[in-house]
């Protein structure tokens, strides 16, 4: 990264932190106010050594003894100044760590809050890992900076009365000060420029390693069961070394840093002690004076780092917030309309002249039109990627069309308040997806008005009340991550379960009982046909038998619908759904054999 491109970041940097003080600007004058205090207490600590040194000290030397109450005043000011300095210490954490938590925690809720209202689509074009990166290590970065601010702000306040403080104690030792705070400051800023990239690097391969990883562990059954174990630890290791080697770079940079910081007010001292025996020696200052900015000199060094810090955190910040900004920024949103819906009875969804395609690529589905009449049960059947779940995704609105439109009781979907659209229509999806939670917790997911009858009544619809009634504790059992401790089949039943328990009017069931004996789906959809709240029921279906218990049939050939019609109709008119439909029989068939 070029000097000029170091800059912007630098630039950018502050930037960012002016964002956070005008976040919290309450919390960072407390820390501010701290820092500052603390560097008036060390300038007047350094000036009370000083004296004591001057006044008492060399004295004693001269009559050998020091009287009683002298040395309790010395002992009572420095405990004084010393429970100040602690007071001041306090402020200034407090401030800068509240300030920082404060702003991380903000931040990751914003960070999740815009993952959730981001569509499907976009989600498929970035890698959960990134995501878990964006949320955590990337907003942790952002304001990395935070911590040491108020310090540096302080340090700053500390450094400028300590130059008025040496003019007036002698303009020549004052010199010291002002040829070597400005040598501080430019050592920070190559500092920092010569760490920007590094950090930057940094931060992108901890995204990668946090991408990789995810992507192991969730694949972990495909990988034990290919045998890539070695494969996989492998590229894991890849990043994983890119990551350290980008780490050690960052901490070979700051290794030769932090001794030369800490040699350089070193040298101010030796050059103050020089100049302060040949201005003593001359009778222009005192014993005190030489002793009080020697002493300064010396306790400056770790109040200057802290400039250090923030300067060497910067570019890490920069990247942090980036990565942050470009999911706050992202667009693709589902825009709501005000419309409302009907409150009970089986709702009509209608498809018209609809065309989608994912990104750039090609059409999905070309000119789909058809209708699930109120109460009616309509089964969409083709061959894999004819379009049937990106149909299911249209339904409930996950996605909107390209061109066409879907309605809801004639509504176009966008036009219906996003309320109106989760409470009318509910999908169970093909994989199932069960939260680390209780039973209980997985089907009211905390929505008003599910008592223990709504969720009993939706777990028999779903034929899930048996298997959940012989669980240790029943409906208070945890089924951990992911329903680990659940079959494929209780799981499917267990999500279906949860859609039914808000009682939708129109039901999305994208394969959702493929996991289910054929003789238990069959039972669940008589059941939820002959409910007495009824809904209308749009199912990808794959078996002869779900297919068959469906008023009506979709018949789908690569995003066009070729025929609809009864079951019976169109195995007799359409050769290509017969062979289809005996395929997936024959599959069926041979998959509960084996």
């Amino acid at each position: 990264m070029s000097t000029r491109s170091s800059g912007d970041v630098l630039l950018r940097g502050l930037r960012v932190l002016g964002q956070a003080i005008k976040a919290e600007p309450r919390l960072f004058t407390v820390g501010v106010a701290g820092s500052s205090l603390f560097g008036i207490l060390v300038i007047a600590n350094s000036y009370v050594v000083g004296a004591v040194i001057g006044r008492v000290v060399v004295p004693a030397f001269s009559s050998g003894s020091v009287a009683t109450g002298t040395l309790a005043l010395i002992a009572a000011t420095f405990l004084g100044l010393s429970a100040l300095r602690v007071g001041t210490i306090f402020g200034r954490r407090l401030g800068a760590g509240y300030m920082q938590f404060r702003l991380q925690a903000r931040y990751r809720r914003a960070v999740t809050r815009r993952y959730l209202s981001l569509p499907p689509a976009w989600h498929q074009k970035h890698a959960t890992g990134t995501l878990l990166s964006n949320a955590n290590s990337d907003v942790e970065a952002a304001w990395v900076p935070i911590a040491p601010l108020p310090f540096a702000v302080g340090t700053i306040v500390m450094i400028f009365a300590a130059v008025v403080a040496l003019f007036l104690t002698d303009w020549v030792l004052a010199l010291v000060g002002v040829v070597l705070f400005p040598l501080l400051f430019a050592l920070n800023t190559f500092y920092a420029r010569m760490m920007s990239p590094r950090q930057i690097r940094a931060q992108q391969m901890r995204a990668k390693v946090s991408a990789v990883a995810h992507e192991s562990f969730d694949g972990a059954l495909v990988v034990k069961t290919m045998g890539r174990e070695e494969d996989e630890a492998r590229r894991f290791k890849a990043f994983v070394d890119e990551l350290r080697d980008a780490l050690i770079s960052v901490g070979r940079l700051r290794g030769l840093f932090d001794p030369l910081m800490d040699s350089l007010p070193s040298v101010g001292t030796l050059a103050v002690l020089l100049l302060g025996a040949w201005r003593l020696q001359a009778g222009a200052i005192s014993v005190s004076e030489v002793v009080t900015v020697a002493f300064l000199f010396t306790v400056l060094a770790f109040p200057v780092r802290a400039i250090g810090w923030v300067l060497g955190e910067l570019p890490r910040s920069v990247a942090g917030w980036d990565r942050v900004q470009a999911v706050l920024a992202a667009e693709g949103d589902l825009a709501y309309g005000s419309a409302t819906a009907p409150a009970s009875g089986p709702a009509t969804l209608r498809f018209e002249q609809v065309d989608f395609s994912y990104g750039d690529g090609p059409l999905v589905l070309h000119d789909v039109s058809f209708t699930v009449p109120p109460g009616k049960t309509v089964a969409l059947v083709g061959a894999t990627g004819s379009g049937k779940s990106t149909i299911a995704s249209l339904a409930v609105r996950l996605v909107d069309p390209e061109q066409g439109r879907v309605t809801l009781d004639e509504t176009p979907l966008p036009e219906l308040s996003e309320a109106a659209l989760t409470s009318a229509s509910a999908l169970v999806p093909q994989l199932p997806f069960v939260f680390d939670d209780t039973v209980r917790g997985n089907i009211t997911l905390e929505r008003d008005g599910l008592g223990d009858d709504e969720v009993w009544a939706a777990l028999r619809l779903a034929q899930a009340d048996g298997f959940v009634a012989k669980l240790p504790d029943g409906l208070e059992t945890a089924v951990g991550e992911r329903g680990a401790s659940l079959s494929g089949g209780q799981r499917q039943r267990l999500t279906l379960a949860r859609a039914l328990a808000g009682q939708p009017r129109l039901l999305v069931l994208d394969d959702a009982t493929s996991a289910v004996d054929p003789r238990v789906e069959a039972d669940i959809l008589a059941a939820l046909r002959g409910r007495d709240t009824g809904a209308s029921i749009l199912v990808v279906a794959y078996r002869r038998a779900t297919i068959a218990l469906a008023d009506e049939v979709v018949y789908l050939e690569q995003g066009k619908v070729v025929a609809t019609g009864t079951h019976l109709e169109l195995l007799a008119a359409h050769p290509g759904y017969a062979d289809l439909v005996t395929a997936y029989e024959k599959a069926e068939s041979e998959r509960v054999e084996a």
